[in-house]
């Protein structure tokens, strides 16, 4: 789906005044022209508290994955085996499963799952959907995809290892010519992204390369 036009963003999202922390600032809103020159501007919101204010964040040491530094061991290409990957046909039902309170470090509520919703239906916000033998949701991810940039937000996993299909799907999917060009944003690194491949960049590092991944064409689904 194409992305529909957005009016402008009426928020200064200017890096000059950004505190040496991961959290750079407070307030503003989750209209979908927010929500996208934040991520064009190298920073995304997340409530402080569950149905509290809505902060945002751009990490002092940004997780990043390059395309082609994806690391697939020999029993995750197996696992690929047992599930169907779809995109962009069940995007509630995944936030949702990234949502369950009973996960530790839940963070997503309803005015974070709504705002996303809404930037689905224009076209900006995507999931990929790793269904089990019965169809049902094995795990997932969800996120906003601006150019090269697919800024992840959440995965989940209801069955080992679906996360982990959900991410090489998505990295199957943007592999076209410009994949070079392309970066998989995770926000923070974590022992099971490093396991994956992705790195640490400097804020500095990842703020400077944005506006050369931005100007990249979609991937051929979403254009």
């Amino acid at each position: 789906m194409t992305p529909t036009p957005l009016p402008p963003n009426r928020w200064d999202f200017g890096r000059a005044q950004w505190p040496d922390d991961d959290f750079v600032g407070m307030g503003a809103d989750l209209a979908p022209e927010t929500l996208v020159a934040a991520y064009a501007a190298g920073i995304f919101p997340m409530p402080v508290e569950p149905g509290g204010p809505v902060g945002w964040w751009s990490p002092v040491r940004r997780g990043v994955l390059r395309l082609d530094h994806l690391r697939v061991t020999r029993s995750l290409r197996k696992a690929t085996k047992h599930f169907t990957v779809t995109v962009d046909t069940d995007f509630d039902g995944v936030v949702a499963a990234c949502a369950d309170p009973s996960r530790e470090g839940a963070w997503i509520d309803g005015q974070i799952a709504a705002a996303y919703g809404r930037l689905h239906r224009l076209g900006w916000a995507h999931s990929v959907e790793v269904r089990g033998s019965d169809g049902t949701l094995a795990g997932g991810l969800y996120g906003v995809a601006i150019g090269g940039l697919f800024a992840g937000e959440s995965m989940f996993h209801r069955v080992r290892d679906a996360s982990k299909v959900a991410l090489v799907a998505l990295v199957g999917l943007l592999s076209d010519e410009y994949a070079a060009q392309r970066l998989v944003d995770t926000q923070w690194l974590t022992p099971h992204l490093t396991s994956l491949g992705v790195e640490e960049w400097p804020r500095e590092t990842y703020l400077d390369t944005l506006p050369r991944v931005l100007d990249t064409p979609l991937p051929p689904p979403w254009r």
